[in-house]
């Protein structure tokens, strides 16, 4: 018999019995489904934290003052001594492996520009700040290292300050004024969008470190002199990030004259850390979905079964006929094994479908960014072949071994 043949003839068979294959069809729908909507989620989430990673560099060191403790108290994280520029240049110039280090001071202010006003974050920052941070110049550009110190009166703003103040057009050489103070825009940056804690990367401007002290005093903590309130260090590609660690918490401990075995009053958080937690939670997420889905297309497929099993019984008389006319073994255990096939890509089918399509309800609702990948749909509709051919294995071998005497006298 030919393959087309048997497939017709397999058709024909689930058409006449279309509720009962419906209902065996069940479980592999599911299982397929879930396997679309449980994965396509996870790729996009893995996306979006990714995007969010490169948003603040990969390689990135966040260096912030830690808990103090006075008079047996214990204060809570940045209550500690400030860092300062001076803990800022000595990283810069004592750690090797440094691609760039800078400090951060923030303040909220109005900046306003002819008759719109918009509330906004000031961030003053080092002339290294936009390499370290991985943020992108649009138009214009940067301020340098000489107009950094010196306090000039620069600022370069966020997508979201060019959308609120300017309409979207260019605002790069036009004046902008903060606490009634005139700025000069001499550049903007690109979009980075909503962090993952959902706020707006986008609705700030910067502007020279010790311009923010001066103009707006930002950062100010009497007594420390140029106090910073995080320092963000970019180790260099193909360093040795826990080397590189080591020598910033040596060199902070002498600066801040932190005796020894006694308590860091400083933290250095390290972005390759979260990272590899974040791939290590992936994968057992992904383990977990895989087990998930192996078990729904386990109970499909004994489903499959089953439905098989009641066909071959049904069709007993009909097998010992075809026997009887000259049918080979084989021509049968194949015909009720395509018919396994049959279902369980039709059941795939339907589960792709409805799992692009609870994907895609998803992120509407969700207003997420969703990755239905190619590899997985080509897995999903696999497995459910796979496990057409194992559970209708049993059925179509039992079919094919029947005695074509005892079949025809079957009732």
């Amino acid at each position: 018999m030919s393959l087309l043949a048997s497939i017709r003839i397999a058709l024909i068979a689930l058409r006449v019995n279309a509720l009962r294959s419906a209902l065996a069809m069940l479980g592999v729908i599911i299982g397929v489904a879930s396997v679309i909507v449980l994965v396509s989620i996870s790729e996009g989430t893995k996306r979006a934290v990714e995007d969010q990673i490169a948003s603040f560099g990969a390689n990135l060191l966040i260096i912030r003052p830690g808990s103090s403790i006075f008079g047996g108290r214990r204060g809570g994280a940045g209550s500690a001594t400030p860092l300062t520029d001076g803990d800022v240049l000595a990283l810069a110039n004592e750690v090797p492996g440094m691609a760039g280090v800078s400090g951060e001071v923030n303040t909220n202010a109005t900046a306003v520009f002819g008759g719109v006003n918009w509330s906004t974050r000031i961030s003053g920052v080092n002339a290294d700040y936009f390499d370290v941070r991985a943020w992108v110049i649009d138009e214009g550009r940067a301020f340098a290292p000489a107009e950094e110190s010196s306090g000039r009166r620069f600022v370069v703003v966020g997508q979201t300050i060019v959308r609120e103040l300017f309409d979207g057009a260019d605002p790069v050489g036009q004046t902008v004024r903060i606490q009634g103070q005139p700025f000069e825009i001499i550049g903007t940056v690109e979009p980075k969008g909503e962090s993952s804690w959902g706020a707006d990367q986008d609705d700030i401007i910067f502007m020279p470190l010790a311009t923010a002290r001066q103009r707006l005093g930002a950062g100010q903590r009497p007594p420390t002199r140029d106090p910073v309130s995080v320092i963000y260090a970019d180790v260099a590609a193909g360093e040795d990030v826990d080397r590189v660690i080591a020598d910033i918490e040596d060199i902070l401990r002498v600066r801040r004259d932190i005796l020894p075995g006694a308590e860091d009053d400083f933290s250095v958080g390290n972005l390759a850390e979260f990272i590899r937690a974040r791939n290590e939670t992936e994968n057992q997420l992904g383990l977990l979905l895989a087990v998930g889905a192996a078990i729904v297309l386990l109970v499909g497929g004994i489903g499959i079964m089953n439905i098989m099993l009641v066909s071959v019984t049904e069709r007993t008389r009909e097998i010992g006929l075809r026997l009887a006319v000259g049918a080979r073994r084989r021509d049968i255990r194949n015909q009720f094994l395509i018919e396994s096939i049959v279902l369980c890509l039709f059941g795939g089918a339907v589960g792709l479908a409805a799992g692009i399509g609870g994907t895609l309800i998803y992120a509407e609702i969700g207003q997420l960014e969703i990755a239905v990948s190619p590899l997985i749909v080509g897995v999903a509709i696999s497995a459910s072949v796979l496990v057409g051919v194992f559970f209708g294995l049993y059925p179509a071998q039992r079919a094919a071994r029947l005695n074509p005497i005892d079949a025809l006298r079957h009732e």
